[in-house]
């Protein structure tokens, strides 16, 4: 990773010994073990390999003694020089350490990066051609190169490890570490419970002890945080390395760049995000459809690249038999559901495939709903629809219910020439206002209701209504209150 994202001038050798006397600069020893410290030795390589430092050529001796014997290939790294730094990480994060988008989103915010979206669709929009990585300087792998004798270690660690098998042989009754271990439900499991502990592992690496047991080892628990966590895939994913764990309410996606652990949430059915647009399904999901209703490909339960195509990334992504599901940036797709202004709430709802206009709305609500944990479905009710005073143009009033494991939340949001959001709305009689600015540069208050309803607004001195639209002229003040009646 350091390697890619240091600047493309020089040769491969030195640029190769550089990285890794980055890497090795960045260890702060027991302390990187844990997935936060992980994250932040992340950080700080990341930091350290987009501007070197001139003085970390200086002595690179013992570094370019303990390269690999195979060098990577230029064309790559040549291609990555001409981006942007930020750009170059991303992409790096992305197409070769295989984080998720919202990891690469977090990433870029801890690097001082204020909007990280557009570097993230930069990356993504870059063609660069394929090449061999480098080996990997991971700190289970290769050990930090030293500049000193290893002289007195050698001797300290042998001594060592006479006095622990004294005293394994004299106080054979102390009970030791246990290794990492995994536990796997039973194949058919899924048919007789439809929970995320039935799901069965699946992928080509599932048989890997190496690499899931270093997945394993990356995910230290006790028997009060769970015990031991369940593999519930290990496999390549556009060639990186993933494996998908599962410990109690709780998810972990570990690749060679890190450990990433989420809320599972709440419904045992939701796909599960792989990285690079594939998910990983049920096995008691009916085969996958694509939006406009053809087949979406599959292997070993995990689908083809397909992602939402709204500006971020998010939205509706595929049909799984009734439902549609999307991506609202979580570690899990989510149902989502629509319902137009003639919709009036009867206690239930049904779980339907979005139409046109529900994949509409949900193309701009994905990317300003707020999703603070991992949501299992989501319903968006627009219940209002017309044009706003003053040459404001068409828009949409809608009121979006989520759902998670502790509960639901519901939010307004008025989609307009300029998408906001307007606070806490009623799913069931929903009414919501803003404070608006007219294209003539003048505010106005704007209050809407669902039908049947009828918007009141205290703190204003005169408004208008219409169509389920009040509007009150400003000067604009604080938030007001808004009732339905």
């Amino acid at each position: 990773m350091a390697y890619f994202v240091l600047p493309g001038t020089g040769k491969r050798v030195y640029r190769l010994a550089i990285a890794r006397r980055i890497v090795d600069g960045t260890a702060r020893g027991a302390r990187d073990r844990s997935p936060a410290g992980y994250a932040r030795r992340r950080t700080r390589v990341l930091r350290r390999a987009m501007r070197p430092s001139r003085r970390l050529r200086i002595g690179l001796g013992p570094w370019l003694r303990a390269l690999p014997a195979q060098l990577p290939d230029p064309a790559l790294t040549a291609a990555l020089a001409r981006l942007d730094p930020h750009v170059r990480v991303a992409y790096v994060l992305r197409h070769v350490e295989g984080l998720p988008r919202y990891a690469v989103r977090d990433q870029l915010i801890e690097l001082r990066v204020r909007d990280p979206w557009p570097v993230i669709r930069a990356a993504d929009a870059a063609t660069l051609p394929s090449a061999r990585r480098p080996e990997r300087f991971e700190p289970v792998l290769p050990r930090p190169v030293r500049t000193r004798s290893a002289a007195p270690l050698v001797l300290a660690t042998f001594l060592t490890g006479v006095l622990a098998a004294v005293l394994v042989m004299t106080e054979h009754d102390e009970p030791g570490a246990d290794a990492p271990r995994l536990v796997f439900a039973e194949p058919d499991a899924w048919t007789r419970a439809r929970t995320l502990d039935a799901w069965p592992v699946r992928g080509d690496l599932a048989r890997d002890r190496t690499f899931t047991g270093r997945a394993a080892a990356a995910w230290p628990g006790s028997r009060r945080s769970g015990g031991a966590p369940q593999l519930l895939y290990a496999g390549r994913v556009d060639g990186v390395p993933v494996a998908v764990l599962r410990r109690g309410d709780r998810l972990a996606r570990y690749s060679p760049g890190g450990l990433v652990v989420t809320a599972a949430g709440a419904d045992p059915s939701a796909p599960i995000a792989l990285g690079g647009g594939r998910y990983l399904l049920a096995p008691w999901d009916a085969p996958p459809q694509t939006l406009e209703g053809g087949p979406l490909a599959t292997s070993d339960g995990v689908t083809a690249p397909i992602r939402g195509r709204a500006g971020c990334g998010r939205g509706p992504l595929f049909h799984l038999g009734t439902r549609t599901v999307g991506d609202l940036g979580g570690p899990r797709a989510a149902v989502l559901t629509y319902h137009s202004p003639a919709y009036r709430p009867d206690g239930t709802d049904r779980l339907d495939r979005l139409g046109p206009e529900g994949r509409r709305i949900w193309d701009r609500l994905a990317c300003v709903a707020p999703s603070p944990r991992p949501v299992s479905e989501a319903m968006a009710w627009r219940f209002w629809s017309g044009r706003l005073p003053h040459g404001g143009g068409r828009a949409d009033w809608v009121c979006t219910r989520l759902t998670h494991a502790a509960g639901t939340i519901a939010r307004a949001t008025l989609l307009a020439a300029k998408d906001q959001a307007t606070g806490h709305c009623d799913a069931r009689r929903p009414a919501s206002g803003t404070w608006w600015r007219a294209p003539s540069d003048r505010w106005y208050y704007l209050a809407a209701a669902g039908r049947g309803l009828v918007p009141h607004v205290t703190g204003v001195d005169r408004s208008t209504t219409e169509d389920r639209l009040l509007v009150a002229p400003g000067p604009r003040t604080t938030p007001l209150a808004v009732t339905a009646r």
